[in-house]
């Protein structure tokens, strides 16, 4: 999975700007996958060279012209290609967890602090996941809501693993 891909299924449904796919990526795809508008407008042009998507040039009064771009029958084969392709390995890389790994190293304060910060940020990632999951679950297509209920399920048990391995680590500083 690449960001080509990505860009590609988001204009299956229908043309969008620049501003609207990074847009749908912070918000329903940002349990999973992210991308910066340093990735997706070079993504975009490459697209569009390789015919695979076109853009037109939208007029707008007191701002900007705004493109918007639209899936061509080559980009449709293309990423039914990738959707039918052997599915790649999950990718995790997390900052908190490479710390913890490492956290013998650190005052068990300065870990108890890290881990407390990364716990409320999970509660936060939680009740984020569970109102877009409110908010969209109406339009959300069977396989897209277990897609979220993938990323809420992560999220809770991440809580009570935390949760857990912050009171230990109390119980263990208390001796």
């Amino acid at each position: 999975m690449n960001s080509q891909d990505v860009i590609l299924g988001l204009l299956m449904k229908g043309g969008l700007s620049g501003y609207d796919i990074k847009h749908r990526l912070e918000s329903i795809f940002s349990y999973f996958y992210n991308a910066s508008y340093g990735t997706i407008y070079p993504t975009l042009n490459k697209l569009e060279k390789e015919g695979f998507i076109t853009k037109m040039s939208v007029i707008q009064e007191g701002r900007p012209n705004k493109n918007v771009y639209t899936i061509t029958e080559e980009g449709r084969a293309q990423f039914s290609t990738y959707l039918k392709s052997p599915i790649e390995p999950n990718e995790f890389k997390s900052d908190v967890m490479t710390r913890m790994f490492f956290g013998e190293f650190l005052e068990r304060d300065v870990i108890l602090g890290m881990l407390e910060d990364h716990l409320q940020k999970a509660r936060d990632d939680l009740n984020r996941l569970t109102d877009m999951y409110q908010a969209c679950m109406p339009g959300m297509s069977p396989t897209q809501e277990i897609c979220i209920q993938i990323g809420i399920s992560n999220s809770k048990s991440v809580i009570e693993t935390l949760s857990q391995g912050i009171e230990r680590l109390k119980k263990t500083n208390e001796k």
